[in-house]
């Protein structure tokens, strides 16, 4: 997703947003159409809470209407969001169809997919925490006068949250471009911030109804709308009513 117009205050009037969505999906071949894989699903609604956030503005600063000026581990939380109805059961029925005769997806089929979600999502879980303690720590402890080896760092960190035991020659600090050239630095913590806002931010709707209209106001009214013009976690409060918590992550993730 990318920013085309943001909303802004003209003398001829209101200058309405615009954003664009740049997608690589697997082209038409021959007779059969696009078909799309449930990942490009999720991408696609993921980049589409991006476009949302944008479009569903109203301020008219574009310093700090739609995502502009939003704090980096909160960004990501109208996407994250969106990705939630790509495994709602309701939703699936309506869309999940055979290209070529309309049947919807087999309960079976659909079944499968959604168990898959939380495959393996405890070892994800623990690699998240190990990348981001790592890059917190490169950052916070660094001492120019008397430089920790980085790789004996990472090995600190790995004896406190890895299961499985990497060789002695891994390498995989020298190409963590996130942290280095990726505008990750000492953010990379973010993901699974942004990740947690989502899910708990989903457990509104999921008590509520994923298609409830009078949730879907409130986040428009107070997320999607109001852009950076106050922090977001004072947004996400007025969403949810309190601060989040921890527990529909890990529900998410099939740990509760």
């Amino acid at each position: 997703m990318d920013i085309c117009l943001s909303r802004r205050k003209l003398q001829t009037g209101a200058q309405l947003p615009i954003a664009y969505l740049t997608c690589n999906f697997a082209p038409p071949v021959g007779e059969q159409p696009c078909l799309m894989t449930h990942n490009d699903v999720q991408t696609l609604f993921h980049e589409f809470g991006h476009c949302m956030h944008h479009l569903l503005t109203k301020i008219e600063w574009p310093q700090v209407n739609g995502i502009n000026g939003v704090e980096w581990d909160a960004v990501e939380l109208p996407s994250q969001l969106m990705e939630n109805w790509c495994w709602d059961e309701e939703i699936l029925s309506r869309f999940a169809h055979h290209y070529q005769d309309g049947r919807p997806m087999p309960e079976d089929l659909k079944d499968r997919l959604l168990r898959s979600r939380s495959f393996q999502k405890a070892l994800f879980l623990v690699r998240q925490l190990e990348y981001a303690m790592c890059d917190l720590r490169l950052h916070l402890e660094y001492d120019p006068e008397d430089p920790l080896d980085p790789l004996l760092l990472l090995d600190q960190v790995r004896s406190q949250v890895s299961v499985v035991p990497v060789p002695e020659w891994n390498r995989f600090l020298n190409s963590f471009g996130h942290i280095f050239g990726g505008g990750y630095s000492a953010g990379y913590y973010s993901y699974l911030w942004a990740e947690q806002l989502a899910a708990d931010a989903w457990g509104r709707f999921q008590c509520e109804g994923s298609l409830e209209p009078g949730v879907g106001n409130a986040l428009r009214k107070e997320i999607l709308s109001v852009g950076a013009s106050r922090p977001a976690i004072e947004s996400f409060i007025a969403f949810r009513g309190r601060p989040p918590e921890q527990g529909p992550l890990l529900e998410s993730y099939g740990l509760m």
